[in-house]
């Protein structure tokens, strides 16, 4: 099987689609010649032509704009907004007009785009070219948000929301383009060509959306992650000698409850873990959902570690970033607690 890591990985997915699917088309800003900022498209527009991958004015709210069009007329557009970070101009689009069409229209349109974009920290880029901004999209009903942890969940997951027939936010967490990151930013870096999830089918395949996946089975803890933050939780998970389960969402809207909640009332304690702030972060909605779910299963206080609620900080990046060592503290909290 080939060895990709998630930039390879989804650019096979782009592929595929522009080769098997006359209404897909990409653009954004640098998606054509140059093959986006991050490579991600790059030789795609050289393989299927100026029309099926090309460039857009720096105008994100048109860009979103033109495929709610596009999709309206029939087409199934896959746009890339360059960070997330630039997604709230085009925030009114998403939300008054992409997520609202079906309904609008009393479902004799839709809007079938996906919106691509890299997000997170964890490569210095500053307040900026970090942020994670999940909760935002999770909040507004009619869009999906998608959220991939490794080169093979990030083509299946990629083929699935182009296939969908409503709006998708597809969030590329950046720290992992080009390997797993486990949170020690002081020590040497990995690739996936050697982890498991870098084994990617050439071919067509796809991964539902709103179906987690168990990366870890426990008996003790149950720790809620996605993206980054997925390695992360595995390295305090091993070094802290806890027994826990790891659950990986891939997908927040749908989210996968059943799977949550089954793993919670197993273990009788939770941990949730994202990058974001933690302020009306989707921490608090997965922990009011666990609540609801597994209250009567709940051995100790749920625990929350994410962001701090402060801007993105470029000097004191590693300080704001949710390292093992936070995750660990809190799975020691929560492990010790008594009913």
């Amino acid at each position: 099987m080939p060895r990709m890591n998630m930039i390879q990985a989804l650019n096979s997915a782009l592929d595929i689609k522009l080769a098997t699917d006359p209404d897909t088309l990409i653009f954004g800003e640098d998606v054509g010649y140059f093959g986006g900022v991050f490579r991600v498209t790059e030789g795609l527009q050289q393989k299927h032509g100026l029309t099926r991958c090309f460039d857009s004015p720096i105008s994100e709210g048109g860009i979103v704009a033109t495929a709610i069009g596009m999709g309206a007329y029939g087409l199934r557009p896959i746009i890339e907004i360059q960070f997330a970070d630039y997604i709230l101009p085009a925030y009114d689009q998403l939300v008054s007009e992409a997520a609202r069409l079906r309904y609008r229209s009393n479902g004799e349109f839709w809007c079938p785009i996906t919106v691509r974009s890299p997000y997170g920290g964890g490569i210095f880029g500053g307040q900026t070219h970090s942020q994670s901004p999940e909760a935002i999209f999770a909040h507004v009903t009619g869009l999906k948000t998608v959220i991939p942890s490794n080169p093979y969940d990030a083509k299946g997951l990629l083929l699935a929301a182009i296939e969908e027939d409503d709006p998708v936010i597809f969030l590329e967490p950046k720290r992992l383009y080009n390997g797993p990151f486990d949170g020690h930013h002081d020590k040497p870096l990995t690739t996936w060509a050697e982890h498991p999830s870098g084994e990617v089918p050439a071919g067509h395949y796809t991964i539902p959306l709103g179906s987690a996946a168990i990366v870890r089975e426990g008996r003790e803890a149950t720790v809620l992650a996605y993206g980054t933050m997925v390695h992360v939780c595995a390295a305090a998970i091993k070094e802290s000698g806890i027994d826990a389960e790891l659950i990986d969402l891939r997908s927040i809207v749908p989210l996968d409850i059943d799977t949550v909640a089954a793993s919670v009332r197993k273990t009788g304690r939770c941990v949730i873990v994202h990058e974001a702030s933690r302020y009306g972060g989707f921490g608090a909605e997965l922990s009011a959902l666990v609540q609801e779910r597994c209250f009567y299963h709940l051995r100790a206080p749920i625990e929350r570690v994410a962001g701090w609620d402060t801007p993105y900080p470029h000097a004191f990046e590693w300080d704001y970033f949710p390292g093992p060592a936070r995750v660990m503290k809190a799975l020691k909290r929560c492990v010790e607690a008594v009913a």
